[in-house]
């Protein structure tokens, strides 16, 4: 593995949880029902991940929308008839959903909604990187921007790099990764392909410690851990599952344990209880007794999605999602290429739809 340490990777700004004011139950179905109006209004579909507010997994559901992984998400919007895409995310996750249907209006509850991984890849270092080495395949996680996305050979989410990797590596190819580096050293460990590593991390995962999940698993014996293949090294090889957020899910559905240790971003938790409500879920430390964190095991960018933003977004039919349509076609091709190679190989396909 090389690293190119040497890149200066510009300070991330992690903000403060956001403080939405309380709904009593009564609010918070009134206010679902306004925002299922709306979007029956506006011709809208609610699309939203993983991570994001149990509510508004839930509104999805019930309004004919959609939750799940980012790749899911990338196929979603091109399938559905509605004109609007409400994505309830992450930034580059709005701007997938209108590279994919530049024709439709792409709303977000919050724009300023983005991404530690994103953050730590600006294009303009990014492309100088790209440049140093001509002779390399680029590859990158789909937690980029639709710039970098522009400069890449193949764009590619955490349930997809394995086997992506594993073609080009069998094809004999020089591979540039980014930008997570836990994630590139573990697809590099499972492939046995050396990859060059963009040092970008994301500050959810970064957090989980080792040795605070191996005093878990202590006292947890019967429990199942499971990863996020975003987490570093020490956590990933406690896991009896490494995955995407699909995977893990699906692990919890499906495995015997009545116990499970998870290792990523609590929003999980909603769908995992609604799929499984027997079992039992543990949150995996973040830092130890005493530590304290920015991030912790939620990200703080995820939680800039509420319902009280998202019927603002309906009203006002803003935030938009707006890409220079050079950079937007350019970007297109390598999404296109793993959604065919999804669909060639049988990857995903599974929807959580309401």
């Amino acid at each position: 593995m090389s690293n190119p340490l040497a890149i200066a990777i510009p300070p991330i700004q992690v903000p403060k949880h956001p403080v939405w004011p309380h709904l009593t139950p009564e609010d918070k179905r009134a206010l679902k029902t306004r925002i299922k109006a709306l979007l029956a209004e506006r011709d809208a579909v609610l699309v939203a991940h993983y991570y994001t507010d149990g509510d508004l997994q839930e509104l999805a559901e019930e309004s004919g929308g959609f939750v799940a992984d980012s790749l899911e998400m990338a196929r979603f919007g091109s399938e559905s008839p509605a004109s609007t895409l409400v994505v309830c995310g992450v930034r580059f996750m709005g701007e997938t959903a209108k590279i994919l249907n530049p024709e439709k209006r792409v709303l977000m509850p919050d724009l300023a909604a983005t991404c530690s991984l994103d953050e730590s890849c600006p294009a303009d270092l990014f492309g100088t990187f790209c440049d140093q080495h001509p002779e390399h395949v680029v590859v990158v996680y789909a937690n980029t921007s639709a710039a970098v996305k522009a400069r890449a050979d193949w764009v590619v989410t955490s349930s997809i790099a394995l086997p992506v990797v594993e073609h080009l590596h069998a094809q004999g190819r020089q591979i540039l990764w980014a930008p997570d580096k836990h994630l590139g050293h573990y697809v590099e460990r499972v492939t046995g392909a050396e990859m060059l590593l963009w040092p970008g991390a994301c500050v959810v995962h970064e957090e989980f410690k080792g040795f605070a999940l191996d005093r878990v698993r202590r006292l947890h014996p019967q429990a199942a851990v499971l990863v996020h293949p975003e987490s570093p090294d020490e956590v990933v090889d406690q896991a009896d599952v490494v995955g995407s957020t699909t995977q893990l899910i699906k692990a919890v559905l499906e495995m015997p344990n009545q116990e499970f240790i998870v290792a990523t971003d609590e929003g999980i938790f909603w769908k995992m209880h609604q799929l499984a409500p027997g079992k039992k879920l543990i949150a995996a430390p973040t830092a130890g007794v005493g530590a304290t964190c920015e991030s912790c095991a939620h990200c703080p960018w995820m939680a800039m999605n509420a319902l009280q933003n998202l019927e603002q977004a309906l009203i006002h039919g803003a935030p938009e999602i707006h890409i220079d349509p050079t950079i937007r076609d350019r970007a297109r091709l390598p999404i296109l290429r793993m959604l065919d190679f999804a669909r060639e190989r049988g990857i995903g396909g599974s929807k959580t739809r309401g």
